[in-house]
């Protein structure tokens, strides 16, 4: 049962602050007005907060804005969870990313090796996969095979998902992500390679495979390896250790306890939570530090993730696919892409989760809106996609100075 929240619960802002006291490098935090933005147009956000709340849109939410390399707001709001009891939210909790993993950890794990000559993203997926089957055309005969590019901007003739239970009855619970994705390509595709854009979360299952084969480590081992640990983001990985589980926000309640620490997601569940689709743990403090990498073209401070030209590519829409909408593991122009509101252009880009999180950064500006809740508390009825537009609307028509 949903709970009324308390006032007291409606943090007061602790945007004077440092950002990310005691967790890695952290972003400096500023004053609105001193990095260029208006701190009256930004207190709009407490009044939309304090609403969906009222609502019961979702229990509680992290709010936080970036701009210019600078933190200018970062608030809690409301609760953690509503069952079994209330528990408060605070700004340095950790949240279950849901899809975000897939441009966060995913896509740019496979970058990584591609920058590095293991892989291309012209490769067929067969490569890899030899299970992977083509789109039959007309008389059943093989059409043309899905490259990893196709994966990335979700253009490989999957369909969206596939079923939890029916894969649990065929090969048991844990099911080795080599056994899920051999299943997976086994699938019926939908469409030829390259011709409709089905956001499919068996895409980036798929990548996460390929980033053990030719890497030789899981996606977790090789994300925390090579994105996560020099970026300093300390409270970012896949099953979150047994010391943070007490951080982290709860999801849905299953058989009377809601999980915590453990991945929403059935497909990812299934592989023991290292999944490429989702699985992913982290703070509003971490993602902002990884954002800001993105803004400042692969680097933060003196560490490099990515080439210039690496990002350059994952954040414009591919040629190959104009119509997805997509970048490489990115949204941009999507169905999916409402999380960027009506203010802010169509350079910038960013990612949703089912869970109720999102982060959308905008080059044009040097914006980051980090903006992460558990919608499906308890029971994945939440509301969150109306809202996401509105917070990016606020902070765009905050920002004074481009």
């Amino acid at each position: 049962m949903r709970r009324s929240i308390p006032k007291a619960f409606i943090v007061p802002a602790i945007i004077f602050a440092a950002a990310a006291v005691g967790f890695g490098q952290g972003l400096p935090a500023a004053r609105p007005g001193d990095a260029g933005m208006s701190a009256e147009r930004l207190t709009l956000l407490d009044t939309l907060m304090s609403e969906a709340l009222e609502r019961k849109d979702f229990p509680g939410a992290v709010l936080l804005v970036a701009h210019k390399g600078k933190t200018v707001w970062r608030k809690s709001y409301g609760l953690s969870q509503w069952t079994p009891e209330n528990r408060p939210m605070s700004a340095d909790m950790i949240f279950d990313m849901a899809s975000v993993t897939k441009p966060v950890a995913t896509a740019t794990s496979i970058m990584i090796l591609a920058e590095r000559g293991r892989l291309r993203l012209l490769d067929k997926v067969t490569d890899y996969i030899p299970e992977f089957t083509p789109y039959l055309l007309e008389g059943g005969i093989p059409g043309e095979d899905a490259r990893l590019w196709n994966l990335l901007t979700h253009t490989s003739g999957l369909p969206p998902y596939t079923d939890p239970k029916e894969v649990e009855g065929l090969y048991g619970n844990p099911c080795a992500t080599e056994t899920l994705v051999k299943h997976i390509a086994g699938l019926r595709k939908e469409s030829r390679p390259g011709a409709v854009f089905t956001y499919s979360c068996l895409n980036f299952i798929t990548l996460a495979r390929i980033v053990k084969l030719v890497s030789g480590k899981d996606l977790a081992e090789f994300a925390d390896e090579n994105i996560f640990k020099p970026l300093g983001m300390k409270r970012t990985f896949f099953v979150p250790p047994a010391a943070y589980l007490d951080l982290c926000v709860p999801t849905q309640v299953y058989d009377g306890k809601p999980l915590r620490g453990v991945v929403h997601d059935p497909l990812a569940r299934i592989q023991g939570g290292i999944s490429g689709n989702a699985g992913l743990f982290s703070t509003a403090d971490d993602l902002a530090v990884f954002a800001q990498m993105m803004l400042n073209g692969g680097a933060f401070g003196k560490i490099r993730i990515l080439s210039p030209l690496t990002v350059e590519r994952m954040i414009e829409v591919f040629p190959k696919a104009r119509e997805a909408g997509r970048g490489l593991g990115w949204d941009l122009d999507s169905d999916y892409a409402s999380v960027r509101g009506d203010l802010f252009g169509l350079d910038s880009f960013g990612h949703s989760g089912y869970t109720g999180t999102s982060v959308w950064i905008d080059p044009e500006t040097g914006t980051t809106v980090i903006f992460l809740t558990n919608r499906v508390h308890p029971d994945d009825t939440g509301s969150i996609i109306a809202m996401r537009s509105k917070v990016a609307n606020v902070v765009a028509s905050s920002i004074l100075v481009k």
